[in-house]
């Protein structure tokens, strides 16, 4: 597996909503939100420290799986929350990964990290070509977040370049709606994810 740590010690950020509403174009429950977060997250913490904004009500799940968390300011949607969690990794090199990505593994993400290390800032699209799963900043280069939309092209006019990932890596696909999750092969999915779905 290549190791991002190799090239330099990246903080990832991943907001995650963590509110009873998370997830609604999907129609998913509560607990299934939940556990796609949680695969997420348990992916990231095999690549560098990663640090969860989040809900003081999720908290807990994140903290029990070794990640630091800093409370979602509420304000400013999902840039509010990136600007918190930017903010808490101080002056390193900070990835903010979306917090929707089930099918992710540490080897994925380490390898666009190890890439991402070779430009002052990268993006990495999502499977659609139209958003973005994926921003990356080294230290001294500031993040310019513009997820929403069409948030590839928005971060392509901010300066960030965009990383050759294959379309069907799992760190390009990112959950959303019901054909999304549907799309992704249940083997590749992350066992959190696997095992609530099988209880829905």
């Amino acid at each position: 597996m290549l190791d991002a740590r190799a090239v330099c010690e990246w903080v990832i950020v991943i907001p995650v909503k963590g509110t009873a509403g998370s997830k609604s174009r999907l129609g998913a429950s509560a607990r299934l939100a939940m556990a796609i977060a949680l695969d997420t997250v348990s992916a990231a913490l095999g690549v560098g420290r990663v640090i969860v904004v989040t809900s003081e009500r999720a908290a807990p799940e994140f903290a029990a799986l070794g990640a630091s968390v800093v409370q979602d300011p509420g304000a400013g949607g999902l840039d509010g929350a990136v600007a918190a969690g930017v903010a808490a990794a101080r002056d390193a090199p900070v990835a903010v990964l979306l917090g929707d990505l089930p099918a992710l593994t540490s080897a994925e993400l380490a390898a666009a990290l190890a890439a991402a290390a070779r430009h002052p800032r990268a993006f990495v699209p999502d499977a659609e070509g139209v958003g973005t799963s994926l921003i990356t900043a080294l230290a001294g280069s500031h993040h310019r977040p513009a997820f929403g939309g069409e948030s590839r092209v928005a971060h392509r006019s901010a300066g960030y370049v965009e990383l050759p990932v294959a379309r069907d890596s799992g760190l390009r696909r990112d959950v959303d709606t019901v054909e999304q999750l549907g799309a992704i092969p249940l083997e590749r999915l992350g066992a959190r994810t696997r095992a609530a779905l099988g209880e829905a």
